[in-house]
Formats: C-alpha cells, sequence, structure tokens
C-alpha cells in the first residue's frame, strides 16, 4: 500500500521499470505518475497500419495519435526514454481474428511476430484525471479506488476500409455545479480525448445501465452527480475485435503506456466553452462557445424591441433564444406549426406574420439536412399548398415540406400523430415549434388581440404541445409578439398584467422556451441566423459529432445561402400580398407586416441580424 500510495508522484521511468519487472499487483495506472500522459496501445501487422492511421485522424476524439513507430520497433523515443513496449503496460490482450485469447504480462514471447507489427500510442483520459482535479472537482473513480468505467455506445465511428466500430466512453461522475469547470478544465487537452462528448442521459448514447460497463468497474453517483462522457481510446480495440485481423495485441483496459511527456501542453479549440441544459427528460446538457452564446444572446436582443409599442418589454425572458437553439441543434426531426386567423371577415383570415419566420426557420433546417414538416389548420391547407410553391420558386426552400393537418379524434389523437403507434418511446419528431400561431386561452377560446373569440378557424394544434410535455426527448418552442400565440404560456402572468386584453386573451399553453420579438417573423428570422451560428461554432460541432468524423470546413459551410435575405423575404411578401394574406394589425394589401412598412423597418432587420 505504501508502494500504491507513492505511484503518483514517481517519474514514469521509474514506474516503467518496476512494471517491467512485474513487481505491481494493481490492475489500472489510473493517477499513477499523475500530470504525466498516458497511452492506450494497439499493436497490428504493418500491412494494416495505413489504415488504421487514417482511421485515428478520421475519429480524433477517441483515437488521438500520440505515435506510429516503424514496424518492429520497440522503443519510442519521442513519448519516452528507455521503454520496450513489450514490457512496459501492467497487461496486455491478445486477440487472434476478432476474439481476444488471452490476457499477457509481457509480449516478449512474441518478439518474432511483433518485428512485423506496428505500435500505435493514443491518448488516453487517465492524462486529464489530474486536471479535473487541479479544478477542484472530484474524480470518483479515484475517491473510490476503482477503475473508470467504460462503455460501448450506439455512436458509430466514421469508416476506413476494414476498420469500423461504434464509440466508447468512460464516464466520470460529476457534481452539476462542477459541469463548466471539467468541460474547461479538459477541452484544451485533446491529445486525452479533449472536452466530453456527452453529458447527461446515458440512454442518449445508448448505454442501457451505467452499473454495467463494458469494461472497467462500475462507478457510483452521489447525489447530484451529473454523469459525464468523454470519449475514450478502447474505441481501438473495438475497432480491432471487428476487423478481425489474424493476430492484435492491445494494452489492457485501464492498463495504460505511461509516457514521459507532461500533460501542460495544450491546444485550444477556438474558445471558451459554455455548458447550458436543454431538456430535463431526458436530462441533456449542451456545449457551445461563449462566442457563439454571446452572438445570439445579442441576436435576441435585437429582436426584443417593441415597434408596435405593445408592452413586450415584459415578456422577454434571457436566454431562451439560445436554449431553444441549441435544442434544435441536437434535434433530427422538427414540426412547425404557423397561422393566425385573425382577419375574421376575410377569405383568407390568416395575417402576413408568421409564415415568412416558418419559412426561414425551415429553410435552415432543411439546409442542415434535418427532417421538417409544418403542420397547419385543414380549411388552410390550398393556401399553404401556393405559400409552399413560391417558396420554392423563389429559391427559400430547396425542396417542398410535407404539410400536414391534425384533428382531435379521441383522447390518444395527440400521441397517435406525435409518435410511432402512439408509443412515447418511438416520437415522429424531436422537437415541436410555433411561430405567431393562434394560442388557446385559458376557457379554451382562441382570441386574437382585440379579443374576439375565434375558435371557429383554429384547428387544435395546441393538444399537440400539451402532448409533447409527456413524451421524454421531445421540446417545445413558442415564438410570439403579443401573449395570445401557442407557447406563450409559460409568460401568461407577465401577458395578463401588461398586455392590453391580457386578462382574457393570453395563451395557456406553455413551451419549453418562449423566444418573443417585436414580431413574430423576427423571432424566426433569428433562430434561422442563431442555428448558422452554431452550425459554425467548433465546439458545439465537436459535441454534436460525438468527436467522430470531420469538422466542418469553412468552405464547406452549405447552409450560410439558406438564411434570410432581404430579397428573398421581399419576394416572398409580394406573394404573400398577392395571395391576399394581409398585414396583421392593419388588414392591408401592403408591403407591410403588423401595419409595419416592410422597407426599413422588416429589411433593417434582417440586415442588422445577418
Amino acid at each position: 500500500t505504501l508502494l500504491t500510495g507513492g505511484l503518483k508522484s514517481l517519474l514514469p521511468h521509474v514506474l516503467r521499470r518496476i512494471i517491467r519487472c512485474n513487481r505491481l499487483t494493481i490492475s489500472n495506472t489510473s493517477r499513477m505518475a499523475e500530470g504525466y500522459k498516458q497511452a492506450n496501445v494497439v499493436i497490428l501487422h504493418k500491412s494494416l497500419a495505413d489504415d488504421f492511421e487514417k482511421f485515428c485522424h478520421a475519429n480524433n476524439g477517441p483515437l488521438p495519435l500520440l505515435h506510429r513507430s516503424r514496424a518492429g520497433d520497440w522503443k519510442c523515443p519521442s513519448l519516452s526514454s528507455d521503454s520496450d513496449i513489450r514490457t512496459d503496460c501492467l497487461q496486455y490482450r491478445k486477440y487472434e481474428h476478432g476474439a481476444c485469447t488471452g490476457s499477457l504480462k509481457s509480449l516478449n514471447e512474441y518478439s518474432e511476430q511483433l518485428k512485423d507489427m506496428v505500435t500505435f500510442y493514443l491518448g488516453c483520459s487517465f492524462s486529464l484525471e489530474k486536471a479535473v482535479q487541479k479544478a477542484g472537482i472530484p474524480v470518483r473513480n479515484v475517491e473510490q479506488k476503482c477503475n473508470v468505467s467504460m462503455y460501448k455506445t450506439s455512436v458509430p465511428c466514421y469508416s476506413v476500409s476494414m476498420f469500423h466500430c461504434n464509440l466508447v466512453v468512460t464516464m466520470r461522475p460529476i457534481p452539476e455545479s462542477k459541469l463548466e469547470a471539467a468541460v474547461l478544465a479538459t477541452s484544451e487537452l485533446e491529445e486525452a480525448h479533449g472536452a466530453p462528448i456527452h453529458i447527461g442521459d446515458p440512454g442518449l448514447l445508448g448505454i442501457q445501465d451505467l452499473s454495467k460497463p463494458d469494461y472497467g468497474d462500475p462507478v457510483d453517483l452521489h447525489p447530484g452527480d451529473i454523469p459525464v462522457f468523454w470519449a475514450c481510446g478502447v474505441t481501438g480495440i473495438e475497432a480491432i475485435i471487428n476487423c478481425r485481423a489474424p493476430l492484435a495485441f492491445t494494452h489492457s483496459p485501464g492498463s495504460m503506456f505511461i509516457t514521459d511527456l507532461k500533460n501542460d501542453n495544450v491546444r485550444s479549440l477556438g474558445g471558451v466553452p459554455q455548458v447550458h441544459c436543454i431538456s430535463q427528460d431526458p436530462l441533456h446538457f449542451c456545449i457551445v462557445s461563449a462566442e457563439a452564446a454571446q452572438k445570439i444572446k445579442t441576436l435576441e436582443t435585437l429582436i426584443g424591441v417593441d415597434p408596435g409599442e405593445r408592452g413586450i418589454v415584459h415578456l422577454l425572458r434571457q436566454g431562451e433564444l439560445l436554449g431553444a437553439c441549441l435544442a434544435l441543434s441536437h434535434a433530427g426531426s422538427v414540426l412547425i406549426t404557423t397561422g393566425f386567423p385573425t382577419h375574421f371577415t376575410h377569405e383568407p383570415p390568416e395575417e402576413n406574420d408568421g409564415p415568412p419566420g416558418a419559412l426561414a426557420i425551415a429553410a435552415m433546417l432543411q439546409a442542415l439536412e434535418k427532417q421538417v414538416a409544418i403542420v397547419t389548420d385543414r380549411r388552410a391547407m390550398d393556401l399553404n399548398k401556393k405559400i409552399m410553391e413560391e417558396a420554392v420558386q423563389l429559391g427559400i426552400l430547396k425542396k417542398p415540406i410535407p404539410l400536414l393537418t391534425y384533428q382531435r379524434e379521441s383522447d390518444d389523437s395527440a400521441l397517435m400523430f406525435l409518435c410511432e403507434n402512439g408509443n412515447p418511446g418511438r416520437p415522429r419528431f424531436d422537437h415541436l415549434i410555433a411561430i405567431e400561431r393562434a394560442g388557446m386561452a385559458a376557457d379554451g377560446n382562441y382570441y386574437n388581440s382585440r379579443k374576439v373569440n375565434i375558435k371557429h378557424l383554429v384547428d387544435p394544434i395546441d393538444e399537440l404541445f400539451l402532448a409533447a410535455r409527456t413524451i421524454p426527448g421531445v421540446t417545445t418552442t413558442g415564438v410570439g409578439d403579443g401573449g395570445n400565440e401557442l407557447g406563450m404560456g409559460k409568460v401568461k402572468d407577465a401577458v395578463k398584467k401588461h398586455i392590453k386584453n391580457g386578462d382574457v386573451i393570453a395563451c395557456d399553453v406553455e413551451a419549453d422556451f418562449t423566444v418573443v420579438a417585436g414580431v413574430s417573423n423576427w423571432g424566426g428570422y433569428a433562430i434561422a441566423c442563431a442555428l448558422s451560428v452554431l452550425r459554425s461554432c467548433d465546439i458545439h460541432d465537436r459535441y454534436l459529432r460525438r468527436a467522430v468524423g470531420f469538422p466542418c470546413a469553412p468552405s464547406k459551410r452549405l447552409w450560410l445561402p439558406a438564411l434570410p435575405s432581404v430579397t428573398k423575404e421581399e419576394k416572398l411578401l409580394k406573394a404573400l400580398v398577392q395571395l391576399g394574406v394581409r398585414s396583421g394589425r392593419t388588414a392591408s394589401l401592403e408591403m407591410e407586416v403588423d401595419g409595419l412598412p416592410f422597407y426599413n423597418t422588416h429589411s433593417l432587420m434582417i440586415e442588422k441580424l445577418l
């Protein structure tokens, strides 16, 4: 025990000598030679080496390559002075045709075969434990004197030739108040897997049970701890198993090669990371750079002006645009609804605030290769088909978006609409957005801002938002400018207090995120811009792709043309006017929205957001 306690302060070359002489009875190298880099080891035939190196570069998160040896080279001068890879790991594993056929203390007896084999040294998360502790964060596996927990996930790595496998991760429980500090402490240690690739519910990675790790030991979470997952070099072992090479060796998970390199040579990933919670059920946190978050806050401030002098300043909530867009960024499939039939004496009764904002969001989601659908009133189906055709013709949308309708036929209609066979475990959509959509008041009616009940013109799409609250993993956003729109229930007390007729018209149905704007279309434009900001943020992009695959090169930012522009929005408004869709406040068929002129009010807002 004296020896084990002192191992953390021993120098690497001394430790390697002790390991070489087979003098240690412990099974993992966590906390040994603190402050020095440790390495995962993969040894395979030279004919596979080039492809495996490409596989490492393509999956840099789990497989940060520290060194590739020449064939038959047992030493590694760039990482260590007097090392011998045949003897300097605590324990090895031998793989034949994809099956583990032995656990070994030394590879000396395979010296002949090793002459034709190449050793890969890959970064290890034990290297970042010291940085985490330095930041004042407990490392539970160290406290509990056990190996770190490692899990196979359902996240596929980027395949290269015969190398393919799913990502393996390590999990460390971190107190919720220390999450950002843990991300900050590790994000620059790229050669030790860098920042976490997931924070929150293990099910989102396809991990069923934290108490049953695939490698290592189970680690207990303390009350208030959040599971935090880092990419893990054991991913390399999974790749070796799947490629079924006739002979390969690896370190035994947790029994690393200890290098002479200090941990302090860091490479910044572009900015300071922040952590934001985007869902409570399942619990899900997201990482974004402070710079991107600040840009999105600026967008939120820009749209929060009140040209119609309705008192919306009292409805504004900071950070809602960022939360909504982080949730949207993680979504694979999005349902959008819009339509406010305020002009009940006209045909069509719709106003022209809402559809342009909805299409701006849809265009960006489409460019980001997400599934998008729009749900609208059955009586307005023909109008929406025409608007859709115009949007495609004007180049706003790449292709038409499915148009759906919703009718209540039974108690489970909403669940049947949102989920396959009504099963909450299989939702069709990850996120629902309502923008300038008539919202149900507390009395079950739908009111325009002048307190007129327009319920006879509105299908009960609110039920979808109410049902979404009961489906784990489905989040919702409401965009509005007066408090009577779907999703504004989150700010209904402020609506009742500060908005004219608020006590009657306030929408009672709340969304997870409430984006309030001077004009709802502006909220749609801001969401499109914010999604572009997030997609261009390296820190967020790495988290989204779980640090596997390649980052998106600036030249490949194919979503930028999908941003709203003054020209596109001007043409769309002209098309809406020709279809008889009127301005909200005045009911006029002019180039205006909510009684505000397109030129120098809406056009100026678009330019400011861009």
